[in-house]
């Protein structure tokens, strides 16, 4: 038996925001496998251009661009710049996102007298922080989609994905602006799926579950390497016991973005999460 198609993505010219980082500096590394041309953004084009070479030297085409996902302007100076160097954009992968310690309660659950000792509780987030994560996950996927899904009207195989979280299904304690952020993103995916749908631009996302990277590396590890009790909370939750490897993003990816694979598959999230989603705790 021969499959009806292989994840073929050559001379597709792919945009990926929030590519300086781990998750999605792999996931161009992976795109770009299948034949790309992948165009790395991030706030810190050295971090982007560092993963691009190293596309390049194992014999991809890459280039990292500068672009701050909350400027309008720094989107359309770098939207230029791409067409320029490869071309319209066919896929957008809008990984840019995280959260801020500004925006985070120092505990779990409030207790009666938390308002009394020095500590960040909900009563007194800091409403810039608050606003900076929601502005960063959300505006920070609008925005893009707004400068790069132009290239894709009356071009066929053209899709978007978004990264969301399984904050999105149920948010997690200490970080209700990223949570409630990510919830946004999985809402905006359907609303997005549902608006381009007649002129053929899929729109999907996928949404990773717990993953140990640099972002979330305080939360579940002590600086002496040993795990937090937050990771033992996590990993209690979990049915597969442990976290994800970045490299178990890359199928799920590859899936949405080609056109002859998932062609009729719009407006979904696919939860990457070790059984996460699916465990009652009992």
């Amino acid at each position: 038996m021969e499959l009806p198609f292989t994840i073929d993505l050559k001379d597709k010219v792919v945009v990926i925001t929030g590519a300086g980082g781990v998750i999605c500096s792999y996931l161009a590394k992976a795109i770009a496998k299948c034949g790309a041309k992948v165009a790395l953004l991030d706030l810190k084009k050295e971090s982007a251009q560092n993963w691009a070479d190293e596309i390049v030297l194992e014999g991809g085409k890459a280039k990292g661009y500068e672009a701050n996902v909350l400027k309008r302007d720094s989107l359309e100076l770098c939207h230029k710049q791409v067409l320029e160097d490869f071309g319209p954009c066919d896929i957008l992968i809008n990984g840019a996102g995280g959260n801020n310690p500004r925006a985070t309660t120092d505990n779990e659950y409030f207790e009666l007298g938390d308002e009394l000792k020095q500590m960040k509780t909900f009563f007194n987030l800091d409403e810039a922080g608050v606003e900076f994560v929601f502005n960063l996950n959300f505006i920070g996927t609008l925005l893009p989609t707004q400068v790069f899904a132009q290239d894709m009207l009356n071009r066929q195989g053209c899709s978007i994905l978004n990264i969301s979280s399984m904050n999105a299904y149920t948010p997690l304690t200490k970080i209700p602006a990223y949570s409630g952020a990510k919830a946004a993103v999985s809402n905006f995916t359907q609303w997005l799926a549902v608006h381009f749908s007649h002129i053929g631009i899929r729109v999907n996302a996928i949404a990773p579950g717990f993953f140990s990277t640099a972002q979330n590396a305080k939360l579940l590890w002590n600086d002496d390497g040993t795990p937090t009790p937050r990771t033992g909370k996590i990993l209690a939750a979990t049915p597969m016991g442990r976290f994800g490897e970045v490299d178990e993003l890359v199928g799920a990816t590859l899936f949405l973005c080609s056109e002859k694979a998932a062609s009729f598959i719009t407006g979904i999230c696919i939860p990457i999460d070790g059984g996460f989603s699916s465990y009652s705790g009992v």
